[in-house]
């Protein structure tokens, strides 16, 4: 691979049918674990649950109706620092359309958006707005899914979020928007502070910026922010073991989830039982279970859990250091189950747009799509 390239490629996805065998016969052969009687979620995803959802994924779920849904988008890969970028862009037929560069999380993937891409870039056959139109660029990050694995070093978030602005320039686009879920809503704010001459505006669901520690940040929240300021501390104290573990032994990991599809579906479906909306028993109340398994899939037939682990260990030395001020305006859509603090997000942001909202969750693009696009529409039309 030449990794001095600045070369766009065209990309397309074939799984090879060996593979998916190969999956299957994993799935069949798979040795359950125990489990206790009476203890539902609360030591980890059920076996009884686990194993009907992989027996779904072995006799009923379909890759290759995924693989002809994604491949229908313009699909591209080029190399950036000497690493290997996936990524969609979809170009709106609307002649003045704003770029918008959306980027996933983890245990995300573009899959994530797919349900978003019509809409935002064909608001006229959506019964939206042509005015609100984006061409939309959603890269798979380094070392997830179809980027392929990372080989070196260092690939942290604000090396992530500089690739991401060598990409924008290296597509032509001199003015664009960045929208961020999970991992990237740090992303994106990063790259609004890094190319703030050419990003109109950065927007994400979830929160901008966490406490400080200082009490006076904390003092006359109201209810639903004294809530989500709870449901952050059940977090820290109850649902950090997957961070702790991918942030210092990835690689530990990564044997069992290179090796096991069980073990790659149970990690990934775990977050979207506990990060999803609170409103929904299980993660198939919450989200498309083949989208959900779409997104499992892509870990799996990349082999891409380790690398994607990684970014964990990369990124631990900034957890909790101060982020810069950002002047560019920003947007936050608040879910439930996001930890979203107004006060909090201005600190370090220039807010200029805030959403709450009474359904959806973590995956906003999955759960509620006609929400999060019409706050992208909302937000950008101000600024476009």
């Amino acid at each position: 691979m030449d990794t001095t390239s600045t070369e766009i490629l065209p990309f397309r996805i074939d799984v090879a049918e060996a593979d998916l065998d190969d999956l299957n016969l994993r799935l069949a052969r798979t040795r359950w674990p125990d489990e206790l009687p009476g203890v539902g979620w609360s030591y980890g995803v059920p076996t009884t649950y686990l194993r009907g959802l992989a027996e779904y994924w072995r006799d009923s779920y379909d890759w290759r109706a995924s693989e002809t849904q994604l491949n229908r988008f313009p699909q591209f890969t080029t190399t950036i620092d000497g690493q290997n970028i996936h990524f969609l862009h979809v170009r709106s037929p609307e002649p003045n359309a704003l770029p918008l560069l959306m980027t996933h999380g983890w245990p995300g993937s573009v899959v994530e958006f797919l349900r978003v891409i019509g809409p935002l870039t064909d608001p006229r056959a959506h019964g939206g707005d042509p005015a609100d139109a984006f061409d939309v660029i959603v890269p798979s990050m380094p070392g997830f899914g179809f980027s392929g694995p990372t080989h070196e070093r260092g690939w942290d978030m604000a090396r992530i979020a500089r690739a991401w602005v060598q990409l924008m320039a290296r597509l032509g686009y001199e003015r664009y928007g960045a929208h961020g879920t999970d991992t990237g809503a740090v992303i994106s704010p990063m790259v609004g502070c890094i190319d703030a001459e050419h990003v109109v505006g950065v927007h994400v669901n979830g929160s901008l910026g966490f406490p400080s520690g200082d009490p006076a940040e904390l003092e006359g929240l109201t209810d639903a922010e004294q809530a989500r300021l709870a449901g952050m501390r059940r977090q820290m104290q109850d649902g950090v073991g997957y961070a702790m573990i991918q942030s210092t032994r990835p690689q530990t990991l990564g044997f069992g989830l290179a090796d096991s599809p069980a073990g790659q579906l149970a990690w990934i479906v775990e977050k979207f039982k506990e990060w999803t909306d609170p409103a929904a028993e299980l993660p198939e109340d919450a989200v498309d279970i083949d989208q959900l398994l779409t997104n499992v899939s892509v870990y799996w037939l990349t082999n891409t859990a380790t690398s994607a682990a990684r970014l964990y260990r990369e990124g631990q030395v900034s957890w909790g250091q101060a982020a810069e001020r950002s002047e560019v305006p920003s947007g936050v859509a608040v879910f439930p189950g996001d930890v979203g603090i107004r006060r909090i997000a201005e600190r370090d942001n220039n807010v200029v747009h805030w959403s709450e909202f009474d359904r959806g969750g973590h995956f906003p693009a999955m759960e509620a799509p006609d929400l999060l696009v019409g706050d992208l529409r909302t937000f950008f039309r101000g600024i476009r």
